[in-house]
């Protein structure tokens, strides 16, 4: 069993990031499904590398280029999956009249002017509310914010349906059971939880605790219902592009949730 998690897990990894694995000649597409209780995993995973990155550029550098090459590590680690899935997802949903125009646009390989302005604003946005958090707060949420957001999507294949024929996210989660999505719970809750431990140890009031939880953990619930009602309204469930879109949109407002918690202390 630890031997077939782990290749669940390397499968997962191989297909979210650029981290080399070996080649499984007897894969079958239909494993990514065995691997969604990992995705919040990958995205610990991922935040590590962008809180390394962060802490040796700044080192060097201000917060200022130390977020950049930060945030540069995870977009080239993961390949822009999320940020061209997010791109797509809004010229789909934006330039798209009905459902089959929008799935249409979609596909399309090309930029357009929707998805461009809200790629810019998204990047800039979480560019700015790492900025402006206390230096010694940055690793910690961006691990928690990556492996949050992964976990909103998770939620979004496990309570809505994939829409179209075909397509790469097809056999990622036709369904998934409850012991899988506990799972991955577990793994998305994982660093806030160390977040609030660590509010503890350092003898943070208990108001400050539950501050965090309203201000970094509430955005983040209702931007997703925001988000699946729109994509059940208009698409009538979820695509690949629409997944990293919700891994995105979830990743800032934790950032920002945290920005304003961190601002009232």
């Amino acid at each position: 069993m630890l031997k077939k998690e782990w290749r669940f897990f390397l499968i997962a990894v191989g297909f979210f990031t650029r981290i080399p694995v070996p080649q499984f000649v007897d894969f079958q597409t239909e494993e990514l499904n065995q691997s969604a209780k990992y995705f919040p995993l990958i995205g610990i995973l991922v935040g590590l590398v962008g809180a390394v990155a962060f802490i040796l550029a700044g080192q060097i550098f201000p917060q200022s280029l130390a977020v950049l090459i930060s945030m540069a590590s995870t977009i080239w680690l993961t390949g822009a999956f999320h940020e061209d899935g997010l791109a797509d997802s809004i010229d789909g949903l934006g330039g798209g009249f009905d459902k089959e125009q929008a799935l249409t646009i979609m596909q399309d390989s090309r930029l357009g002017t929707y998805g461009a302005v809200a790629l810019f604003f998204v990047l800039l946005a979480k560019f700015q509310s790492l900025n402006h958090l206390h230096p010694a707060f940055v690793p910690l949420v961006l691990v928690a914010g990556h492996a949050l957001s992964r976990l909103a999507a998770v939620w979004i294949m496990a309570t809505a349906g994939y829409v179209k024929p075909n397509g790469k996210a097809k056999p990622l989660v036709t369904k998934i059971c409850r012991e899988h999505l506990l799972m991955a719970n577990l793994f998305g809750f994982a660093p806030v939880l160390l977040m609030l431990v660590l509010l503890v140890i350092f003898q943070h009031t208990a108001w400050v605790i539950s501050q965090l939880v309203l201000y970094g953990i509430v955005p983040v619930i209702a931007v997703w219902i925001w988000w699946r009602d729109k994509l059940l309204k208009r698409l009538g469930g979820y695509t690949g592009d629409t997944l990293g879109a919700t891994q995105q949109l979830a990743e800032l407002v934790f950032y920002l949730g945290v920005l304003t918690w961190s601002a009232r202390l």
